[in-house]
């Protein structure tokens, strides 16, 4: 049964990944839509599944329509150029799931024309990377998601992620990963696959000293980190199934914009399971198992490390995994306690309850204000 419910059930772990995956494609589609640049969006499924399952669960390929369907309508059928175009790719070397998904398109009438070129194929995940990696270096003003849900991890490499997000810097990508299982296979007689992919991340020396799930999490990703480099932004979303089953999604980007707007995804669905961001609890969340308040903590070492302008702490809240709004609750009660200034670069105080550590000011006042903790 359990293996039926895998292949035919949207089981409950799924429908938290794609409706993240939906609440993410909302804000994207919705800004690439007005940046008045792009003219098309491309959005690839390399693992798609069959769409509709036996229990009406609706997997990421119908999740990723609805949306395309609902921004189509609200935002691009209003404009006169009616652009950008939104093309979908989606892939599954299971031809019978590829078949299944095909009409589920059709009889739920999810997608037309107008809205872009719609693609279904049956090819092989290392192939179809390939293809995306020459197809992406032609992109002019275009742009890529691309969704990697595995039915394990064997076919993953972080080459593979390289090699997407480092192609003109046009894609993002959001991986999904059965983490308990690798970890599970981590802990002895790691096999060959595994340990090649914690070779090729290089964080050997950071396994060595991982002692749960968790921090296996973390050392993930490090690595992926340090092996993109700091000009792509990456966070990672954990779901738990059951206390022992883990499943986390990473997500990869150069677009430090598109990187708050997936952190405020995760937030959204987080702060309505009542396990999200409480600044005077320890309240675990539904994508960290850690205490939320550690921020207050991080910022205090980070202010007091050097000479850190807005656009600096707006960077460093969201490498945390946090959002501005964070930031600015703990900065307002560091001011309630007296114990905190900001200052405007002339060195003058900044009006009370002034931070600027929105995006706006990141990208045209990136040094409008500095911080001190007294």
């Amino acid at each position: 049964m359990a293996k039926k419910d895998i292949k035919t059930n949207l089981l409950n772990h799924s429908e938290a990944k794609v409706r993240l995956l939906g609440e993410y494609l909302k804000r994207y589609l919705n800004i690439i839509s007005n940046d008045g640049f792009t003219e098309k969006i491309n959005i690839f499924d390399l693992f798609c599944g069959q769409g509709i399952y036996e229990n009406n669960g609706e997997g990421s390929p119908v999740v990723a329509l609805r949306q395309i369907k609902e921004t189509y309508y609200s935002v691009i059928d209003k404009k006169p150029n009616k652009l950008p175009k939104i093309n979908c790719h989606f892939n599954d070397i299971d031809k019978s799931k590829i078949e299944n998904l095909e009409q589920a398109i059709k009889s739920n009438s999810l997608h037309y024309t107008q809205f872009g070129n719609l693609q279904l194929t049956s090819n092989d995940y290392k192939n179809e990377i390939e293809n995306l990696k020459q197809l992406f270096k032609t992109y002019k003003n275009e742009k890529a998601f691309v969704f990697i849900d595995p039915y394990g991890y064997k076919e993953v490499k972080a080459e593979h992620i390289k090699g997407l997000v480092d192609c003109k810097k046009k894609s993002e990508i959001l991986l999904w990963l059965p983490i308990q299982f690798m970890y599970r296979f981590a802990e002895g007689g790691t096999p060959e696959v595994l340990r090649n992919f914690i070779d090729e991340l290089n964080i050997k020396p950071i396994m060595d000293n991982v002692n749960n799930v968790w921090e296996f999490i973390s050392a993930l990703k490090i690595g992926f980190q340090k092996y993109l480099g700091n000009e792509f932004y990456v966070d990672n979303f954990s779901l738990r199934k059951e206390e022992n089953t883990v499943f986390c999604l990473y997500f990869f980007t150069s677009h430090i914009r598109g990187f708050e707007k997936m952190l405020e995804a995760k937030w959204e669905i987080d702060t309505e399971e009542g396990r999200g961001w409480e600044y005077s609890g320890n309240a675990p969340s539904l994508f960290f198992e850690q205490k939320t308040n550690e921020l207050e903590s991080k910022l205090k070492e980070f202010i007091k490390s050097e000479k850190n302008f807005n656009g600096d702490v707006y960077e460093f809240t969201l490498r945390q995994g946090y959002l501005p709004k964070h930031t600015n609750e703990i900065f307002k009660e560091w001011q309630k306690n007296n114990i905190f200034e900001v200052h405007l670069e002339n060195d003058e105080i900044a009006r009370k309850g002034a931070f600027y550590t929105s995006y706006d000011n990141y990208r045209d006042s990136h040094n409008k204000v500095y911080y001190k903790l007294k």
